[in-house]
């Protein structure tokens, strides 16, 4: 048998298997950071059309949602640790695919979408059930913080790193001396993933459960899900068009590496605070001043969108960000955990929050591709960034009724999930 969850006596502790778990997470956001800050660019200097890059995401993303309820099944029914280490395999492919393909790859950007969508779905879906079980309402915003510690600090090191390295080599060498570092990650990500043990799940999938939870008037998961869609909406648009915009404004991918450098630093202090002090009475007040201060920093591109701008909003962005989605994941996987019947089906309720999560990203995405194909004016992209990145203060105003019942101890049973392979 696993060792026990952590302690209500000791709040805040991170014991061996989250610690690991950390550590997957951390290789597939490095492998992830690496290409993926400069796939978009990638694909821009081929095509100059945000189309095809909004087509590329679009596919990702509703390859995705498909992933995640078909992959369910196997995940709950079967092993949950064989889907995670497909879905770093089938990422490691994404970028042989690309290498393979070279100068080739804009002509196959279907493909690509599709099969970034499929590795993505595997991973995030196994790794999210993962996370559930070895964490719990006592320690999730401290895992949270380190999660977003980590990926602050990958965001400081690894997009500078591979910018250098684009700069400094001739033609696309730089691309594919990235493409092929990321693969090689993967791989030691799949590595690691084996000292991660596995939980049994008990009972059959139920196919029907998102579905059912929009049926319930009266569960708190229909505002939750409500508020996945919006934060979908704004991931999906500013995911690809903040790196293309500074490429677009200053022709360098060195500069986006050391935009990627400043913000994250601001990031990693801000995610390394948030995570020790920031504490489940306050996470409605703390995600109320998040959103409207991500939002907040939006208005400067009304004044021109230049490097300087784009700069204040990832510096705004990184510091108050956490306060928006650390609030937001933990009350969510708090709900999964608030009663032994939710927990037996904490693979279905993974499920309807990835898929709530990607319903959004596909709206944000289609309304980015059918705006930009009536007009690309600077007034109307920057009236586009502003309603999609305002999409946080509504996912606040479904989720604060939650958040306060969660803050009375409504929500913090969280049973622990049983049986160990």
């Amino acid at each position: 048998m696993l060792k026990p969850q952590p302690s209500i006596n000791h709040p805040g502790h991170l014991d061996r298997q989250t610690w690991l778990l950390l550590a997957v997470n951390g290789l597939f956001i490095m492998a992830s950071a690496l290409s993926g800050t400069y796939f978009g660019v990638y694909i821009w200097k081929a095509s100059n059309d945000y189309i095809q890059i909004g087509w590329f995401t679009l596919l990702s993303h509703l390859f995705m949602a498909i992933t995640f309820w078909v992959a369910g099944n196997g995940v709950k029914e079967g092993n949950k640790m064989i889907y995670l280490r497909l879905g770093i395999g089938v990422s490691a492919l994404f970028y042989a695919l690309v290498l393979l393909l070279g100068g080739h790859a804009l002509q196959w950007i279907w493909v690509l979408g599709i099969v970034q969508g499929i590795a993505t779905g595997l991973f995030w879906l196994s790794y999210n059930v993962i996370y559930f079980e070895v964490t719990d309402a006592h320690n999730r915003d401290r895992y949270n913080g380190w999660a977003g510690v980590i990926a602050s600090l990958v965001g400081m090191i690894i997009p500078w790193c591979s910018g250098f390295l684009i700069s400094r080599m001739a033609g696309e060498s730089g691309y594919r001396a990235i493409f092929i570092l990321s693969f090689v990650i993967f791989v030691a990500g799949i590595g690691v993933s084996f000292f991660l043990h596995n939980r049994r799940t008990e009972g059959h999938y139920d196919w029907k459960l998102p579905y059912r939870l929009l049926g319930k008037p009266k569960t708190a998961w229909r505002p939750v899900l409500g508020a996945l869609v919006a934060q979908g909406v704004r991931e999906s648009v500013f995911g690809v068009i903040i790196g293309v915009l500074i490429y677009v404004q200053t022709g360098s991918e060195l500069k986006l590496g050391n935009y990627a450098l400043i913000t994250s630093v601001v990031g990693f202090i801000s995610f390394l605070a948030t995570g020790i002090w920031l504490k489940p009475a306050w996470r409605n007040k703390g995600m109320l001043v998040g959103v409207i201060a991500i939002t907040m920093v939006i208005l400067p591109f009304f004044f021109g969108i230049s490097f300087t701008t784009l700069l204040i909003f990832g510096v705004g962005a990184a510091l108050f960000f956490p306060l928006y989605m650390l609030p937001m994941t933990s009350a969510v996987f708090d709900l999964i955990g608030q009663d032994e019947n939710s927990v037996r089906q904490r693979v279905e309720y993974v499920v309807a929050r990835e898929l709530a999560l990607n319903v959004g990203r596909i709206v944000g995405m289609a309304i980015f591709m059918v705006t930009l194909s009536i007009s690309r004016a600077p007034i109307v992209l920057n009236s586009l960034l502003l309603l999609v990145g305002s999409s946080p203060i509504l996912s606040w105003l479904f989720m604060r009724n939650v958040l306060v019942s969660g803050r009375r101890g409504k929500n913090k049973i969280d049973a622990k999930p049983k049986g160990v392979v």
